[in-house]
Order: structure tokens, then C-alpha cells, then sequence
């Protein structure tokens, strides 16, 4: 399973989805709105995503992740729109054999997720908001006056040439 979309993650629908036999270990990730972040008090976050792309790139996450490590399953969702505090914007769950191999690929695979899957976060703050992140190693957007462009737009524009 792998997903990004606007319903609510649900944790055991991915739990559900790495169950095996031969798993002895399922580590679940599950990454949720913070009401803190900076100093500032979050009332929440908005996700943007190329969406046919970051599934992709969740797949390919996932294949190298099993060849690295002898896993069994792998389930990957993240969340787009306005994603409020206490709820989760991305879940991971892993399957294998062993419990070290599990935990080591949910973490691998939670920071690869962070570093190239097209998915751009904005936080909501008292008293503003802010694109956070620089999401596929680009440097983080100036600082611009009134309306905030959103960050993807461009690298959508970018990927899509290159995918094309």
C-alpha cells in the first residue's frame, strides 16, 4: 500500500497491510501535527504533493529499502491538505523476520521520504504562515511579501519534464 491522499491515515490499514507470517517484527511511523514548532504555536499544516510522483518515489523507497534490508512488507502513506494538530500526516509500516532490520528501515525509510518525495509542507502559525523544509535538497524559498507562491509549483513544473 502506498498512498497519498486526503483521507485520514489510518494506522491499522497499514498495520494490516504489512502483516505477514514470516514477519517476527512491524514497526509502525507515525508522524503527526505538532502545536510547537520554532517558538511559534502551530494550529496546523497544509501538505501539497505531485501526487503520481511521490507514490512513485514511495515504491521505489520501498525496493531499495528490501534490498538493503530483509524485510518482508512495506506500506508508506502521507496526507495532503490542511492536516490540524494531534493528527498524523505520514504513517510507515515495515514487516520482517527481525525487529533491528524493521526499526532500521522505517527510520531510513521516513528520512529518505522527507529528502525526495515530492510533498511540500506549509505551517500554519499564530500570526502567519511559512513553507518549511527544503524538500529535494533545494535551498529554502526567500522570503516574500503578501501571498505565498507555493514552493512545488516550480519543481512540479521541473518533474514532470523530466518523468515526461
Amino acid at each position: 500500500m502506498f498512498r497519498v491522499g486526503r483521507a485520514p491515515i489510518a494506522v491499522a490499514r497499514l498495520l494490516g497491510a504489512v502483516r505477514d507470517p514470516a514477519a517476527g517484527a512491524s514497526v509502525v511511523f507515525v508522524g503527526t501535527t505538532r502545536n510547537e514548532n520554532a517558538g511559534r504555536r502551530v494550529v496546523r499544516l497544509e501538505y501539497e504533493a505531485y501526487t503520481r510522483m511521490a507514490v512513485r518515489e514511495m515504491r521505489r523507497l520501498a525496493d531499495e529499502a528490501s534490498r538493503r534490508w530483509t524485510l518482508r512488507r512495506i506500506a508508506m502513506a502521507h496526507r495532503i491538505g490542511l492536516v490540524p494538530v494531534g493528527e498524523a500526516s505520514v504513517g510507515i509500516a515495515v514487516s520482517a523476520g527481525h525487529r533491528a532490520e524493521a526499526f532500521t528501515a522505517c527510520h531510513w525509510l521516513i528520512d529518505r521520504l522527507k529528502e525526495i518525495v515530492p510533498i511540500w509542507k506549509r505551517e500554519h502559525f499564530h500570526g502567519g504562515r511559512v513553507w518549511i523544509g527544503p524538500q529535494q535538497g533545494a535551498p529554502p524559498e526567500p522570503a516574500r511579501r503578501g501571498r505565498t507562491a507555493s514552493p512545488g509549483g516550480k519543481r512540479r513544473r521541473a518533474a514532470r519534464r523530466r518523468s515526461g
